[in-house]
């Protein structure tokens, strides 16, 4: 006798069973059809101020850490990391209502708040300037950490990473020579000291800052006439965002307390009571006061090399075809030279290529493109000029034992500005006063005579040249491999 043929229900009842089955034991089907996913084991959780550590690979998932919570516990204390004036690396430094808060049950062990932060106003000069630009209690505070539970309630939102934070304003901005020998400068000088081994490739084992966050600069006044400051950033850390002015305001106005994991925080009238700079009137001269590598520029000029498009290598050695770099301001209208002089100048240098086979470049930077004049730096044995913006191009040269910047003054003239930054990564530096040289440590003070900002500045190009030939020479003879 045969079986009977399944009825509707019990066809119904055998799907119900497979479908449950298939449910229990394909969990990726199964949160297909839940609306509420069933709970995931929990990941170990980070610190909350130091970051995953575990690259992402796809399968494991992971919570982010918004939020700094303490709860019932103690408010985590602000840790200094290193310090001179002007220049502080700080470890769970708070913001709140757009004041900057240090918490620490030992305020005695905190740096005067004075050479960390000021109300970042405008550099004027005379005394009452100077009293008008210490900080007060809107600006920054110590508060301890009962303090800081009473303020802050039980948790600040965490700025991850490492953040360069700049309390200067507009006033020097805007200029490449003090943006980039100035203020990137000081901050890589800074930051560099925490790993004070670099060595002479310029691998460094420090993360990449993740932001630079302005106090005081609106979003359109960072940039610079000659459009390099931009490349400057870019090339340096490709993935950086920057904050300013209205995102200091937007934080200030959720009255919600921040806290940044950690900062290399920059203010220009903080550093202006040091030494160095009381010594050679740049903000970035208190920074070499902290640990630092011989080699500590290359991580940043090998960034920019590589953006540019060659190899760091570049320009390295004595050995190689020497190049040399005259940035003239003939056309510039300020700071030229006697127009004949200029023109023997160029002679002489035209004479070097000839006899000694030496590669020479008079160049208007203003007529070349950004990737040009980066170019032709990195590759530049001996750059020349007179005084100002163009010779800021020496950051981008390779340190050697032949690289040297000559620098074209008035008679009685002087500034710090490219002397010092060519000392401070390991170059030699010449002023020229006609066709008297000097170089450290015999510098003049700084002086600004009548003459220094015209046009008619001499120079004896005989000279210059025969100073190329004795540093060009300082290794033995030079081949053209």
């Amino acid at each position: 006798m045969g079986l009977a043929p399944p009825t509707l229900r019990e066809i119904l009842l055998v799907c119900v069973l497979l479908t449950g089955v298939y449910l229990v034991f394909v969990p990726e089907t199964r949160e297909r059809f839940f609306a509420v996913p069933l709970p995931l084991p929990s990941p170990v959780s980070p610190s909350p101020l130091e970051p995953e550590s575990e690259p992402f690979n796809g399968s494991t998932r992971q919570i982010y850490n918004t939020r700094m919570s303490w709860e019932t516990s103690q408010v985590p204390q602000t840790k200094i990391i290193a310090h001179v004036p002007g220049w502080s690396i700080i470890d769970r430094l708070y913001i709140y209502k757009g004041v900057v808060f240090i918490v620490s049950d030992e305020p005695h062990k905190i740096p005067q708040l004075s050479a960390i932060y000021s109300k970042g106003v405008d550099i004027e000069v005379g005394e009452e300037a100077e009293l008008a630009r210490l900080p007060d209690d809107s600006d920054i505070r110590i508060i301890s950490t009962v303090e800081a539970r009473e303020l802050f309630g039980s948790g600040a939102q965490i700025l991850d990473g490492v953040t360069y934070f700049v309390n200067d304003p507009p006033q020097f901005v805007r200029h490449y020579y003090h943006w980039a020998a100035e203020l990137w400068f000081g901050f890589w000088r800074a930051y560099s000291s925490l790993d004070p081994s670099i060595p002479a490739s310029g691998n460094t084992s420090l993360p990449a800052p993740r932001r630079m966050l302005f106090t005081r600069l609106d979003a359109f006044r960072w940039r610079d006439y000659s459009t390099m400051n931009q490349w400057v950033v870019r090339s340096s850390f490709p993935d950086l965002t920057m904050e300013f002015l209205d995102d200091w305001d937007d934080r200030a106005k959720m009255q919600t307390p921040f806290v940044f994991e950690r900062v290399v925080l920059a203010d220009r009238s903080a550093a202006m009571p040091a030494l160095n700079y009381q010594r050679y009137q740049r903000t970035a001269a208190p920074a070499f006061a902290l640990p630092g590598s011989a080699h500590w520029w290359l991580a940043i000029r090998n960034n920019v090399v590589r953006f540019a498009g060659l190899e760091p290598e570049v320009g390295a050695g004595t050995r190689k075809r020497p190049v040399i770099t005259y940035i003239s301001r003939q056309a510039w209208g300020r700071r030229m030279l006697v127009p004949a002089d200029h023109e023997k100048l160029v002679r002489e240098l035209r004479k070097l290529e000839v006899v000694y086979g030496y590669e020479v470049n008079v160049v208007v930077p203003e007529k070349m493109t950004r990737l040009e004049q980066l170019q032709l730096a990195a590759r530049t044995t001996i750059l020349m000029g007179v005084h100002g913006n163009g010779l800021t191009s020496l950051l981008w040269m390779k340190p050697n034992a032949r690289s040297t910047v000559i620098e074209f003054f008035y008679p009685g003239g002087f500034a710090h500005d490219y002397e010092y930054t060519t000392r401070a990564l390991g170059m030699t530096h010449y002023g020229f006063w006609d066709s008297d040289a000097f170089t450290s440590p015999d510098i003049p003070l700084p002086a600004y005579p009548e003459g220094f900002q015209g046009n008619s500045i001499p120079l004896d190009g005989e000279a210059v040249a025969a100073l190329c030939i004795h540093r060009l020479r300082l290794e033995g003879e030079v081949d053209d491999g």
